[in-house]
C-alpha cells in the first residue's frame, strides 16, 4: 500500500528541524530529496568497494563494475529499453548537448529546420537554438495556447517534410503540462518520417510510467537527481542504430578500444559516449533510486501526485489574486504548479515562505520564453514528489496568506 507517512520516514532530511520547525519541501522539480536507501548505496560503494570500473581484474574493481552495470540494467528495465541503449552523462542538459554535437554537427546543414516548443526548459531550447545559429539553419518554435498546451493537430504549421529535428518536453517544468508524447511522435512521423525526435523526460520519468519503446521517439533524456537519485548523473536513451552511427562527444578513458599512432578504434555503445572515470557512486545510487521507485510502483506514484496536484489547485482557489499557469485540469499536468499572487513578487513569496521552512522556487525556472508569453518576469513554483503531503500544501497556503497580508 502506498503510504505517504511511511514514505516520509525513508527520507532522513525530513527529520531535520530548522529554527525548531519542520521542513516543507515543495521544490522537487529542481531536485528531489533522497531516501536512505540511496544514501546507503553511495556509502556502501565508498566504504566497501571503492575502485575504478572496467579497468581492473581484481575483486574490488569487478564488484564496482558489476554494481555500475547493474544500475544500467535497472534503468533500462525501468523505462522499457535495452541495456546497451542507456548512456550515462552528468545530467539532462549534457545528454541534450551530446546529441547536438554528436548528431547535430554531422547531420545539420545550412537552412535545415530545427523545431522546438515555447514551453521548453532552456536545456532543450538553447541547445538547439545555438546549433541552428552555428549551422545557419532555421530554428522554429511551436507556440502554446493560453492553457499552456500544444495544439497537436496544428503541428503541420511548424513541422514540414524537410524538418530535421523536433525536440520537445514530455512534461513542462514550469506549466506542468503533460504532452501526449505518443500522439505527438505519430503526428511528426506522419509529416516527416526521417525527422529526429528528442524528448526531454526530466519531469516525466520520476513521476509516471514511461515506456520509451511505446513513445516511439529517437532519444529520451532525464536526470538522476530529479528521481530521488544523486546529483551529477544523467541518462540518455537512444535507439542503438542511431547511437552507433554517431561520433563520440568526448575522448579518453573507456570509450576507446584501440589507439594507434595514425588512428583510434572506439568502444561499442553505450561506452563510446562515456569518456573518463564516470560518477560511479552516483550511478550506483541511481540504481538504488530506480529500485525504490519501482517498489512503490509508478502507477501509484502518478496517482499520488495527481491527488496532491488536485488538492493544491483547489487550495489555491481559497486565495484571491492567485493566477495559476498551465492546465487547470490536474489530469493534464504533472506535479508542478507555477503561480502568481497579485501584489506580491515571487521572490517575496519565497522569502516569506522560507520563514516557516516552506521551500518553493521563484524566478523563471529556466523557462524564460514561456514567462514572456504570459507577460510576467517570474513566477512562484511548488512541485511535488512521493513524499509530498496535504499538510505540506496547507503550510504553503498559510504562508501565502501571510505574504499577502504583509505586502498588500
Amino acid at each position: 500500500m502506498f503510504s505517504v507517512d511511511n514514505i516520509r520516514r525513508d527520507f532522513p532530511i525530513l527529520k531535520r528541524r530548522i529554527h525548531n520547525k519542520k521542513i516543507v519541501y515543495l521544490d522537487s522539480a529542481a531536485t528531489s530529496l533522497k531516501p536512505q536507501s540511496v544514501v546507503d548505496a553511495l556509502n556502501d560503494y565508498y566504504t566497501h568497494c571503492t575502485a575504478n570500473v572496467f579497468r581492473g581484474i581484481y575483486s574490488l574493481s569487478e564488484e564496482a563494475t558489476a554494481k555500475f552495470e547493474g544500475a544500467r540494467a535497472l534503468v533500462a528495465q525501468f523505462i522499457h529499453a535495452q541495456t546497451d541503449e542507456i548512456v550515462f552523462t552528468r545530467n539532462t542538459s549534457e545528454s541534450l548537448n551530446l546529441l547536438a554535437y554528436s548528431w547535430g554537427e554531422k547531420h545539420i546543414t545550412k537552412n535545415d529546420k530545427i523545431v522546438s516548443t515555447l514551453m521548453e526548459h532552456h536545456s532543450n531550447f538553447v541547445t538547439w537554438q545555438q546549433l541552428a545559429l552555428r549551422k545557419k539553419s532555421r530554428f522554429i518554435v511551436v507556440p502554446i495556447k493560453q492553457t499552456g498546451e500544444i495544439e497537436v493537430d496544428k503541428l503541420n504549421k511548424y513541422i514540414t517534410p524537410d524538418t530535421k529535428v523536433f525536440a520537445f518536453t514530455a512534461v513542462s517544468n514550469m506549466l506542468g503540462t503533460i504532452n501526449p508524447v505518443i500522439d505527438i511522435v505519430k503526428a511528426v512521423r506522419k509529416i516527416s518520417p526521417s525527422c529526429l525526435i528528442v524528448v526531454d523526460a526530466a519531469q516525466a520519468v520520476p513521476h509516471m510510467p514511461v515506456d520509451v519503446e511505446k513513445w516511439g521517439a529517437d532519444f529520451v533524456a532525464f536526470s538522476s537527481h530529479k528521481m530521488l537519485g544523486p546529483t551529477g548523473v544523467g541518462v540518455l536513451w537512444g535507439k542503438k542504430t542511431l547511437l552507433e552511427s554517431m561520433d563520440p562527444f568526448l575522448y579518453g578513458g573507456d570509450m576507446i578500444r584501440e589507439v594507434h599512432v595514425d588512428h583510434t578504434v572506439f568502444n561499442t555503445v553505450p561506452h563510446k559516449f562515456e569518456a573518463g572515470t564516470p560518477h560511479i557512486a552516483g550511478v550506483i545510487g541511481l540504481g538504488a533510486a530506480v529500485s525504490y521507485l519501482a517498489h512503490l510502483g509508478m502507477e501509484n506514484v502518478r496517482a499520488h501526485e495527481l491527488a496532491i496536484t488536485t488538492y493544491a489547485l483547489e487550495s489555491l482557489k481559497s486565495l484571491d489574486g492567485v493566477i495559476v499557469y498551465g492546465p487547470k485540469d490536474a489530469r493534464k499536468r504533472g506535479g508542478v504548479v507555477a503561480f502568481s499572487l497579485k501584489g506580491v513578487h515571487p521572490h517575496d513569496i519565497a522569502q516569506v515562505l522560507d520563514e516557516d521552512n516552506v521551500c518553493v522556487r521563484s524566478g523563471h525556472h529556466c523557462a524564460m520564453p514561456v514567462h514572456d508569453f504570459f507577460h510576467i518576469p517570474a513566477s512562484a513554483r511548488m512541485s511535488f514528489s512521493v513524499y509530498t503531503s496535504k499538510d505540506d500544501i496547507d503550510a504553503l497556503i498559510e504562508g501565502l496568506r501571510k505574504a499577502k497580508k504583509r505586502f498588500t
